[in-house]
């Protein structure tokens, strides 16, 4: 699933030249108030017992609190795709300013 969505959305760098992955630090402002909660839900959730990983479905490397690697890079790598969704549409549409840009 990761790779169809870094297929389904990272062209949109290349081909529409967003520039997305050459603002770190703002990419990162976007996605850590997401990634943050989310992956306090899962450690929670996987310490109480409410969800496990199912073995045969990952890699078996696990992050801090038990969370697997495949967890982790889905966190990162959808909300980075959401972040060049949205650009790509603004770069399409143009005029749409969003966020703290200069018109």
């Amino acid at each position: 699933m990761l790779t169809f969505v870094v297929c389904g959305s990272f062209w949109l760098e290349i081909v529409l030249k967003i520039q997305v992955l050459r603002r770190v630090k703002r990419l990162f402002m976007s996605i850590i108030p997401v990634v943050i909660p989310f992956l306090i839900w899962d450690a929670y959730a996987v310490r109480n017992g409410h969800w496990k990983f199912d073995p045969d479905q990952i890699l078996g490397i696990y992050g801090p609190f038990g969370i697997p690697l495949e967890e982790f890079l889905f966190f990162l790598i959808v909300p980075i795709a959401a972040v060049m969704t949205i650009e790509g549409v603004r770069t399409v549409k143009k005029h749409w300013p969003v966020g703290d840009e200069k018109q």
